[in-house]
Protein backbone atom coordinates (compact mmCIF):
# COMPACT_ATOMS: atom_id res chain seq x y z
CA UNK A 1 0.00 0.00 0.00
CA UNK A 2 1.08 3.37 -1.38
CA UNK A 3 0.43 6.98 0.30
CA UNK A 4 -1.20 8.93 -2.07
CA UNK A 5 0.90 11.50 -3.93
CA UNK A 6 -0.13 15.38 -4.88
CA UNK A 7 -1.55 14.34 -7.87
CA UNK A 8 -3.96 11.83 -7.09
CA UNK A 9 -4.88 13.32 -3.60
CA UNK A 10 -8.81 13.34 -3.22
CA UNK A 11 -10.81 14.20 -0.12
CA UNK A 12 -11.63 11.78 2.66
CA UNK A 13 -15.81 11.07 3.09
CA UNK A 14 -15.91 11.91 6.80
CA UNK A 15 -16.71 15.71 7.09
CA UNK A 16 -14.23 17.84 9.09
CA UNK A 17 -14.25 21.61 10.04
CA UNK A 18 -12.40 23.16 7.32
CA UNK A 19 -9.41 25.40 8.10
CA UNK A 20 -8.60 28.27 6.12
CA UNK A 21 -5.49 28.17 4.53
CA UNK A 22 -3.71 30.91 2.84
CA UNK A 23 -2.18 30.35 -0.33
CA UNK A 24 1.46 31.77 0.03
CA UNK A 25 4.04 32.50 -2.47
CA UNK A 26 5.75 30.24 -3.90
CA UNK A 27 8.80 30.41 -6.01
CA UNK A 28 8.27 29.19 -9.84
CA UNK A 29 9.67 25.92 -10.55
CA UNK A 30 10.55 24.35 -14.29
CA UNK A 31 7.02 22.18 -14.12
CA UNK A 32 3.89 24.00 -13.94
CA UNK A 33 1.54 23.57 -11.04
CA UNK A 34 -2.62 23.81 -11.24
CA UNK A 35 -3.13 26.71 -8.91
CA UNK A 36 -4.56 25.48 -5.26
CA UNK A 37 -3.07 21.90 -5.67
CA UNK A 38 -0.84 22.26 -2.79
CA UNK A 39 -3.45 24.03 -0.57
CA UNK A 40 -6.09 20.73 -1.68
CA UNK A 41 -3.50 18.59 -0.49
CA UNK A 42 -2.48 19.78 2.55
CA UNK A 43 -6.48 20.43 3.72
CA UNK A 44 -6.85 16.53 3.04
CA UNK A 45 -3.87 15.76 5.14
CA UNK A 46 -5.00 17.44 7.90
CA UNK A 47 -8.55 16.04 7.48
CA UNK A 48 -6.28 13.06 7.64
CA UNK A 49 -4.55 13.57 10.96
CA UNK A 50 -7.73 14.97 12.06
CA UNK A 51 -9.60 11.44 11.58
CA UNK A 52 -6.54 9.63 12.61
CA UNK A 53 -7.01 11.31 15.74
CA UNK A 54 -10.00 9.75 16.74
CA UNK A 55 -9.53 6.34 16.49
CA UNK A 56 -5.71 6.29 18.10
CA UNK A 57 -7.86 8.52 20.58
CA UNK A 58 -10.07 5.68 21.06
CA UNK A 59 -6.81 3.17 21.69
CA UNK A 60 -5.35 5.10 24.18
CA UNK A 61 -7.76 5.76 26.06
CA UNK A 62 -8.17 1.80 26.87
CA UNK A 63 -4.78 0.98 26.88
CA UNK A 64 -3.41 3.34 29.06
CA UNK A 65 -5.07 5.44 31.55
CA UNK A 66 -7.70 4.49 34.33
CA UNK A 67 -8.61 1.37 32.31
CA UNK A 68 -5.53 0.21 32.51
CA UNK A 69 -4.95 1.23 35.79
CA UNK A 70 -7.73 -0.05 37.44
CA UNK A 71 -7.11 -3.58 35.60
CA UNK A 72 -3.80 -3.91 37.29
CA UNK A 73 -6.14 -3.56 40.73
CA UNK A 74 -8.17 -5.95 40.08
CA UNK A 75 -4.58 -8.11 39.49
CA UNK A 76 -4.11 -6.58 43.01
CA UNK A 77 -0.70 -4.80 41.58
CA UNK A 78 1.43 -3.24 44.55
CA UNK A 79 2.31 0.47 44.48
CA UNK A 80 5.67 0.04 42.73
CA UNK A 81 4.20 -1.78 40.33
CA UNK A 82 1.99 1.75 38.99
CA UNK A 83 5.45 3.72 39.47
CA UNK A 84 6.80 1.08 36.92
CA UNK A 85 3.58 1.57 34.66
CA UNK A 86 4.29 5.39 34.62
CA UNK A 87 8.03 5.28 34.35
CA UNK A 88 8.12 2.65 30.96
CA UNK A 89 6.79 4.94 28.91
CA UNK A 90 8.66 7.67 30.22
CA UNK A 91 12.17 6.31 29.81
CA UNK A 92 11.42 4.88 26.77
CA UNK A 93 11.71 8.04 25.38
CA UNK A 94 15.79 7.59 25.36
CA UNK A 95 15.23 5.64 22.78
CA UNK A 96 13.79 8.60 20.65
CA UNK A 97 17.32 9.76 19.19
CA UNK A 98 17.67 6.32 17.86
CA UNK A 99 13.95 6.40 15.83
CA UNK A 100 15.15 9.77 15.25
CA UNK A 101 18.46 8.31 13.57
CA UNK A 102 16.49 5.06 11.76
CA UNK A 103 14.01 7.38 9.99
CA UNK A 104 15.95 10.35 8.77
CA UNK A 105 17.59 7.29 6.58
CA UNK A 106 14.25 6.19 5.35
CA UNK A 107 12.42 7.07 2.19
CA UNK A 108 8.95 7.70 3.80
CA UNK A 109 7.75 8.98 6.86
CA UNK A 110 4.35 6.83 6.21
CA UNK A 111 6.27 3.81 5.42
CA UNK A 112 7.84 3.96 8.94
CA UNK A 113 5.21 5.53 10.93
CA UNK A 114 3.66 2.02 9.30
CA UNK A 115 6.22 -0.18 10.90
CA UNK A 116 6.46 1.09 14.25
CA UNK A 117 3.10 1.72 15.00
CA UNK A 118 1.17 -1.65 14.08
CA UNK A 119 4.27 -3.24 15.51
CA UNK A 120 2.94 -0.85 18.51
CA UNK A 121 -0.76 -2.01 18.41
CA UNK A 122 -0.55 -5.91 17.95
CA UNK A 123 1.77 -6.40 20.87
CA UNK A 124 -1.92 -5.82 22.67
CA UNK A 125 -2.84 -8.75 21.29
CA UNK A 126 -0.67 -11.04 23.91
CA UNK A 127 -2.83 -9.39 26.77
CA UNK A 128 -5.71 -10.61 24.95
CA UNK A 129 -3.91 -13.87 25.53
CA UNK A 130 -2.77 -13.27 28.82
CA UNK A 131 -6.08 -12.64 29.79
CA UNK A 132 -7.78 -16.20 28.57
CA UNK A 133 -4.83 -18.08 29.86
CA UNK A 134 -5.84 -16.87 33.68
CA UNK A 135 -9.18 -17.40 32.95
CA UNK A 136 -8.41 -21.22 32.02
CA UNK A 137 -6.06 -21.77 35.39
CA UNK A 138 -2.43 -21.73 33.27
CA UNK A 139 -1.41 -18.65 34.29
CA UNK A 140 -1.55 -16.70 38.20
CA UNK A 141 -2.33 -12.99 38.51
CA UNK A 142 1.28 -11.86 39.31
CA UNK A 143 2.72 -13.47 35.81
CA UNK A 144 -1.04 -11.38 33.93
CA UNK A 145 1.14 -7.99 35.74
CA UNK A 146 4.79 -9.01 34.89
CA UNK A 147 3.09 -9.61 31.15
CA UNK A 148 1.26 -6.62 30.80
CA UNK A 149 4.50 -4.37 32.08
CA UNK A 150 6.49 -6.21 29.20
CA UNK A 151 4.09 -5.04 26.70
CA UNK A 152 3.53 -1.50 27.91
CA UNK A 153 7.06 -1.59 27.67
CA UNK A 154 7.49 -2.99 23.67
CA UNK A 155 4.71 -1.15 22.80
CA UNK A 156 5.80 1.87 24.14
CA UNK A 157 9.67 1.31 22.65
CA UNK A 158 8.24 0.99 19.40
CA UNK A 159 5.67 3.80 19.50
CA UNK A 160 8.77 5.76 20.73
CA UNK A 161 11.03 4.82 17.77
CA UNK A 162 8.25 6.86 15.59
CA UNK A 163 7.56 9.56 17.52
CA UNK A 164 10.15 11.87 16.40
CA UNK A 165 9.44 10.88 12.71
CA UNK A 166 5.83 11.43 13.38
CA UNK A 167 6.07 15.03 14.77
CA UNK A 168 8.69 15.95 11.79
CA UNK A 169 5.97 15.00 9.36
CA UNK A 170 3.61 17.15 11.18
CA UNK A 171 5.52 19.90 11.16
CA UNK A 172 5.83 19.84 7.20
CA UNK A 173 2.28 19.33 6.50
CA UNK A 174 1.08 22.21 8.99
CA UNK A 175 2.37 25.53 7.65
CA UNK A 176 3.37 27.74 10.87
CA UNK A 177 0.47 30.50 11.08
CA UNK A 178 -1.89 27.47 11.65
CA UNK A 179 -0.10 25.82 14.35
CA UNK A 180 -1.86 26.46 17.17
CA UNK A 181 -5.40 26.40 15.26
CA UNK A 182 -4.99 22.66 14.03
CA UNK A 183 -3.32 21.57 16.94
CA UNK A 184 -5.94 23.07 18.87
CA UNK A 185 -8.87 21.61 16.28
CA UNK A 186 -7.21 17.81 16.62
CA UNK A 187 -6.50 17.66 20.50
CA UNK A 188 -10.10 19.01 20.85
CA UNK A 189 -10.88 15.91 18.63
CA UNK A 190 -9.10 13.17 20.73
CA UNK A 191 -10.39 15.07 24.02
CA UNK A 192 -14.17 14.43 22.46
CA UNK A 193 -13.56 11.24 21.96
CA UNK A 194 -12.26 10.74 25.16
CA UNK A 195 -14.91 12.60 26.02
CA UNK A 196 -17.54 9.71 25.02
CA UNK A 197 -14.90 6.57 24.71
CA UNK A 198 -13.67 6.60 28.73
CA UNK A 199 -17.05 6.60 30.70
CA UNK A 200 -18.76 3.92 28.11
CA UNK A 201 -15.78 1.88 28.56
CA UNK A 202 -15.83 2.47 32.14
CA UNK A 203 -19.25 1.38 32.36
CA UNK A 204 -19.03 -1.81 30.37
CA UNK A 205 -16.16 -2.57 32.61
CA UNK A 206 -18.20 -2.22 35.62
CA UNK A 207 -20.97 -4.12 34.68
CA UNK A 208 -19.28 -6.92 32.23
CA UNK A 209 -21.62 -10.20 33.23
CA UNK A 210 -18.17 -11.94 32.77
CA UNK A 211 -16.60 -9.67 35.19
CA UNK A 212 -13.95 -6.73 34.88
CA UNK A 213 -11.11 -9.08 33.65
CA UNK A 214 -12.74 -10.27 30.71
CA UNK A 215 -14.45 -6.96 30.19
CA UNK A 216 -10.65 -5.59 29.69
CA UNK A 217 -9.59 -7.63 27.20
CA UNK A 218 -12.75 -7.38 25.08
CA UNK A 219 -12.20 -3.74 24.98
CA UNK A 220 -8.25 -4.42 24.51
CA UNK A 221 -9.20 -6.09 21.67
CA UNK A 222 -11.80 -3.36 20.00
CA UNK A 223 -8.40 -1.07 20.67
CA UNK A 224 -6.07 -2.86 18.52
CA UNK A 225 -8.72 -2.56 15.59
CA UNK A 226 -9.24 1.07 16.45
CA UNK A 227 -5.56 1.85 16.23
CA UNK A 228 -5.03 -0.06 13.33
CA UNK A 229 -7.88 2.34 11.62
CA UNK A 230 -6.21 4.97 12.47
CA UNK A 231 -3.07 4.55 11.14
CA UNK A 232 -4.63 3.52 8.07
CA UNK A 233 -6.23 6.98 8.12
CA UNK A 234 -2.11 7.63 7.66
CA UNK A 235 -2.23 6.42 4.13
CA UNK A 236 -4.50 9.42 3.26
CA UNK A 237 -1.69 12.12 4.14
CA UNK A 238 1.07 13.86 1.43
CA UNK A 239 4.12 11.44 2.18
CA UNK A 240 7.38 12.91 3.22
CA UNK A 241 10.52 11.82 1.81
CA UNK A 242 13.21 12.90 4.46
CA UNK A 243 16.21 12.33 2.31
CA UNK A 244 14.86 14.78 -0.54
CA UNK A 245 12.18 17.56 0.82
CA UNK A 246 13.56 20.03 -1.29
CA UNK A 247 12.71 18.89 -4.67
CA UNK A 248 8.97 17.69 -3.40
CA UNK A 249 6.27 20.02 -4.49
CA UNK A 250 4.64 20.44 -1.13
CA UNK A 251 8.81 20.59 0.36
CA UNK A 252 8.94 23.35 -1.60
CA UNK A 253 5.59 24.96 -0.90
CA UNK A 254 6.00 24.15 3.14
CA UNK A 255 9.40 25.68 3.47
CA UNK A 256 8.81 28.91 1.34
CA UNK A 257 5.15 29.37 3.69
CA UNK A 258 7.84 29.09 6.86
CA UNK A 259 10.53 31.33 5.69
CA UNK A 260 7.54 34.18 4.92
CA UNK A 261 6.36 33.84 8.46
CA UNK A 262 9.60 33.80 10.29
CA UNK A 263 11.42 36.50 7.92
CA UNK A 264 8.23 38.90 8.15
CA UNK A 265 8.81 39.55 4.17
CA UNK A 266 5.91 39.96 1.92
CA UNK A 267 7.04 37.49 -1.32
CA UNK A 268 10.47 35.60 0.22
CA UNK A 269 12.44 33.41 -2.24
CA UNK A 270 14.18 30.73 -0.57
CA UNK A 271 16.49 28.35 -2.80
CA UNK A 272 18.02 25.12 -1.90
CA UNK A 273 21.48 26.41 -1.34
CA UNK A 274 19.91 28.86 1.12
CA UNK A 275 18.02 26.23 2.81
CA UNK A 276 21.02 24.26 3.05
CA UNK A 277 23.16 26.99 4.53
CA UNK A 278 20.27 27.88 7.44
CA UNK A 279 19.41 24.02 8.32
CA UNK A 280 22.50 21.99 8.54
CA UNK A 281 21.22 18.15 7.39
CA UNK A 282 20.34 16.05 10.25
CA UNK A 283 23.50 13.76 10.96
CA UNK A 284 23.86 11.07 13.67
CA UNK A 285 27.82 12.47 14.38
CA UNK A 286 29.20 14.95 16.57
CA UNK A 287 27.59 18.26 14.56
CA UNK A 288 23.99 17.43 15.10
CA UNK A 289 24.95 17.01 18.84
CA UNK A 290 27.17 19.99 18.60
CA UNK A 291 24.54 21.89 17.46
CA UNK A 292 21.96 21.18 20.20
CA UNK A 293 24.99 22.49 22.65
CA UNK A 294 25.64 25.65 21.08
CA UNK A 295 21.54 26.51 21.09
CA UNK A 296 21.29 28.37 24.08
CA UNK A 297 17.52 28.66 23.03
CA UNK A 298 17.28 25.13 22.61
CA UNK A 299 18.72 24.04 25.42
CA UNK A 300 16.95 26.34 27.85
CA UNK A 301 13.65 24.98 26.62
CA UNK A 302 14.97 21.18 27.49
CA UNK A 303 15.67 22.28 30.79
CA UNK A 304 12.34 24.13 31.30
CA UNK A 305 10.89 20.39 30.16
CA UNK A 306 12.94 18.32 31.64
CA UNK A 307 12.40 19.78 35.40
CA UNK A 308 9.14 20.04 34.58
CA UNK A 309 8.18 16.45 33.69
CA UNK A 310 10.38 15.76 36.34
CA UNK A 311 7.79 17.80 38.86
CA UNK A 312 4.73 16.53 37.39
CA UNK A 313 6.03 12.98 37.74
CA UNK A 314 6.75 13.54 41.55
CA UNK A 315 2.81 12.87 42.14
CA UNK A 316 0.76 12.62 39.18
CA UNK A 317 0.58 8.98 38.20
CA UNK A 318 -0.16 8.02 41.96
CA UNK A 319 -3.83 9.94 41.36
CA UNK A 320 -5.67 7.49 39.71
CA UNK A 321 -4.61 4.84 42.26
CA UNK A 322 -5.63 6.97 45.40
CA UNK A 323 -9.18 6.84 44.03
CA UNK A 324 -8.76 3.24 42.91
CA UNK A 325 -7.26 1.65 46.23
CA UNK A 326 -7.18 4.20 48.79
CA UNK A 327 -10.59 5.44 48.19
CA UNK A 328 -12.05 2.52 46.17
CA UNK A 329 -13.99 4.26 44.24
CA UNK A 330 -16.01 2.47 41.35
CA UNK A 331 -14.02 2.14 38.18
CA UNK A 332 -17.01 4.01 36.53
CA UNK A 333 -17.00 6.77 38.55
CA UNK A 334 -13.15 7.50 38.33
CA UNK A 335 -13.97 6.85 34.66
CA UNK A 336 -16.66 9.82 35.20
CA UNK A 337 -13.70 11.99 36.39
CA UNK A 338 -11.79 11.09 33.55
CA UNK A 339 -14.87 12.13 31.12
CA UNK A 340 -14.99 15.72 33.13
CA UNK A 341 -11.35 16.43 32.63
CA UNK A 342 -11.34 15.54 28.70
CA UNK A 343 -14.60 17.08 28.62
CA UNK A 344 -12.36 20.20 30.27
CA UNK A 345 -9.60 19.75 27.55
CA UNK A 346 -12.09 19.78 24.37
CA UNK A 347 -13.20 22.89 25.52
CA UNK A 348 -10.04 24.80 26.34
CA UNK A 349 -7.90 23.45 23.54
CA UNK A 350 -9.77 25.62 20.47
CA UNK A 351 -9.24 28.71 23.19
CA UNK A 352 -5.94 28.00 24.04
CA UNK A 353 -5.03 27.31 20.02
CA UNK A 354 -6.37 30.67 19.43
CA UNK A 355 -4.88 32.64 22.03
CA UNK A 356 -1.46 31.21 21.33
CA UNK A 357 -1.72 31.99 17.92
CA UNK A 358 -2.15 35.76 18.80
CA UNK A 359 0.29 36.37 21.78
CA UNK A 360 2.31 33.01 21.79
CA UNK A 361 2.91 30.30 23.33
CA UNK A 362 5.35 31.59 26.08
CA UNK A 363 3.19 33.97 28.04
CA UNK A 364 0.56 30.63 28.31
CA UNK A 365 2.72 28.29 29.76
CA UNK A 366 3.66 30.64 32.53
CA UNK A 367 -0.16 31.31 33.10
CA UNK A 368 -0.35 27.47 33.46
CA UNK A 369 2.44 26.83 35.35
CA UNK A 370 1.54 28.50 38.19
CA UNK A 371 -1.94 26.64 37.84
CA UNK A 372 -0.25 23.07 37.30
CA UNK A 373 2.31 24.21 40.40
CA UNK A 374 -1.30 24.22 42.73
CA UNK A 375 -2.60 20.88 41.78
CA UNK A 376 -0.99 18.84 44.04
CA UNK A 377 -2.04 21.02 46.84
CA UNK A 378 -5.45 21.15 45.71
CA UNK A 379 -5.34 16.99 45.80
CA UNK A 380 -4.48 17.56 49.91
CA UNK A 381 -8.15 18.28 50.97
CA UNK A 382 -9.54 15.23 49.45
CA UNK A 383 -12.00 12.76 51.13
CA UNK A 384 -14.47 10.34 51.28
CA UNK A 385 -17.53 12.47 51.87
CA UNK A 386 -20.21 13.93 49.30
CA UNK A 387 -18.29 17.41 48.82
CA UNK A 388 -15.18 15.44 47.66
CA UNK A 389 -16.75 13.19 45.35
CA UNK A 390 -19.21 15.21 44.16
CA UNK A 391 -17.96 18.59 43.67
CA UNK A 392 -13.83 18.88 44.77
CA UNK A 393 -13.02 15.90 42.78
CA UNK A 394 -15.22 17.17 39.03
CA UNK A 395 -13.53 20.58 39.56
CA UNK A 396 -10.15 19.58 40.32
CA UNK A 397 -10.29 17.31 37.07
CA UNK A 398 -11.94 20.31 35.04
CA UNK A 399 -8.69 22.51 36.17
CA UNK A 400 -6.33 19.31 35.30
CA UNK A 401 -8.18 18.96 31.54
CA UNK A 402 -7.65 23.05 30.81
CA UNK A 403 -4.25 23.36 31.98
CA UNK A 404 -3.07 20.18 30.40
CA UNK A 405 -4.58 21.24 27.31
CA UNK A 406 -2.55 24.35 27.11
CA UNK A 407 0.59 22.88 28.18
CA UNK A 408 0.74 20.09 25.62
CA UNK A 409 -0.32 22.46 23.08
CA UNK A 410 1.76 25.01 23.35
CA UNK A 411 4.88 22.70 23.93
CA UNK A 412 4.39 21.28 20.62
CA UNK A 413 4.23 24.63 19.37
CA UNK A 414 7.24 25.51 21.20
CA UNK A 415 9.35 22.95 20.19
CA UNK A 416 8.51 23.36 16.56
CA UNK A 417 9.33 26.68 16.80
CA UNK A 418 12.51 26.38 18.40
CA UNK A 419 13.87 23.37 16.12
CA UNK A 420 15.67 24.22 12.70
CA UNK A 421 13.84 23.17 9.71
CA UNK A 422 16.03 20.03 8.93
CA UNK A 423 17.06 19.17 12.16
CA UNK A 424 13.30 18.55 13.63
CA UNK A 425 13.97 14.68 13.71
CA UNK A 426 16.76 14.83 16.33
CA UNK A 427 15.49 17.95 18.38
CA UNK A 428 12.27 16.13 19.20
CA UNK A 429 13.98 13.33 19.91
CA UNK A 430 16.40 14.78 22.25
CA UNK A 431 13.60 16.43 23.83
CA UNK A 432 11.43 13.33 24.34
CA UNK A 433 14.30 11.64 25.67
CA UNK A 434 15.36 14.44 28.34
CA UNK A 435 11.86 14.86 29.47
CA UNK A 436 11.19 10.94 29.77
CA UNK A 437 13.93 10.43 31.83
CA UNK A 438 13.38 13.32 34.27
CA UNK A 439 9.53 12.22 34.28
CA UNK A 440 10.86 8.49 35.21
CA UNK A 441 13.19 9.70 38.23
CA UNK A 442 10.11 11.78 39.37
CA UNK A 443 8.00 8.79 39.05
CA UNK A 444 10.18 6.67 41.04
CA UNK A 445 11.48 9.50 43.69
CA UNK A 446 7.45 9.85 44.76
CA UNK A 447 7.07 6.30 45.27
CA UNK A 448 9.42 5.96 47.59
CA UNK A 449 8.23 8.80 49.25
CA UNK A 450 5.29 7.82 49.30
CA UNK A 451 6.03 4.36 50.47
CA UNK A 452 7.86 5.84 53.38
CA UNK A 453 6.04 7.50 56.61
CA UNK A 454 8.33 8.38 57.89
CA UNK A 455 9.35 10.92 55.01
CA UNK A 456 5.66 12.53 55.13
CA UNK A 457 4.45 9.47 52.45
CA UNK A 458 1.68 11.04 49.66
CA UNK A 459 0.93 14.79 51.17
CA UNK A 460 4.57 14.81 51.33
CA UNK A 461 4.54 13.72 47.89
CA UNK A 462 1.81 16.67 46.71
CA UNK A 463 3.64 19.17 48.64
CA UNK A 464 7.35 18.08 47.44
CA UNK A 465 5.52 18.16 43.58
CA UNK A 466 4.43 21.93 44.06
CA UNK A 467 7.43 23.60 45.12
CA UNK A 468 9.23 22.00 42.05
CA UNK A 469 6.62 22.36 39.42
CA UNK A 470 6.55 26.50 40.64
CA UNK A 471 10.87 26.37 40.04
CA UNK A 472 10.20 24.78 36.58
CA UNK A 473 8.69 27.96 35.30
CA UNK A 474 11.89 29.46 35.79
CA UNK A 475 13.80 28.69 32.72
CA UNK A 476 10.72 29.78 30.50
CA UNK A 477 12.06 33.36 31.14
CA UNK A 478 15.02 32.54 29.04
CA UNK A 479 13.20 30.59 26.42
CA UNK A 480 13.36 33.32 23.39
CA UNK A 481 10.12 32.37 21.54
CA UNK A 482 10.41 32.89 17.46
CA UNK A 483 8.25 36.02 16.38
CA UNK A 484 7.27 36.56 20.49
CA UNK A 485 5.22 39.81 21.56
CA UNK A 486 6.44 42.23 23.83
CA UNK A 487 4.96 42.33 27.10
CA UNK A 488 3.14 45.56 25.99
CA UNK A 489 1.49 43.83 22.97
CA UNK A 490 0.62 40.73 25.01
CA UNK A 491 -1.10 43.08 27.62
CA UNK A 492 -2.88 44.84 24.24
CA UNK A 493 -3.55 41.06 22.67
CA UNK A 494 -5.30 39.87 25.35
CA UNK A 495 -7.33 42.71 26.37
CA UNK A 496 -8.93 42.71 22.84
CA UNK A 497 -8.79 38.91 22.91
CA UNK A 498 -11.02 39.12 26.10
CA UNK A 499 -13.72 41.86 25.05
CA UNK A 500 -14.43 39.30 22.09
CA UNK A 501 -14.73 36.58 24.55
CA UNK A 502 -17.70 38.60 26.22
CA UNK A 503 -19.14 39.90 23.33
CA UNK A 504 -19.84 36.41 21.83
Amino acid sequence: MEPISLETATPLAPKIPEIAISEPTVVPTSTPRPPGLEKNAIRISLRASTVDSVFAGIYTSIVTGILLSNFLVELNASPVIFGMLSSIPMLVNLIQPLGAYLSERTTSRFRYSLLTNVTARLVWLFLVIGIAALSFGYINSQQLIVLTLVIVLFSNMSQGLGNASWLSWMAVLVPRQLRGRYFGLRNSVTSLTNLICIPIAGIAVSKWPGGTLQAYGVLVLFAILSGLISIGCQYFKVDVNPQNQQTSILGSFVKNAISKDTENSSHPTVTQAETTKNDTQFAPDSSAIKSILNNFNFLMFLLYEGFQMFACNLSAPYFILYMLDTMHLDVSLVTLYGSVQAGANLVMLILWGKLSDKIGNRPILILVGVLLALIPLFWLGIDINVFSLWLWLPLLHMLIGGVWAAINLCNNNMQLGIAPVKQRSIYFAMAAAVSGASGALGTTIGGLIAQNPSLGGLPAVFVVSFVFRLGAIIPLFFVQEPQRSSLTQVIQTLWIFRKKVVEN
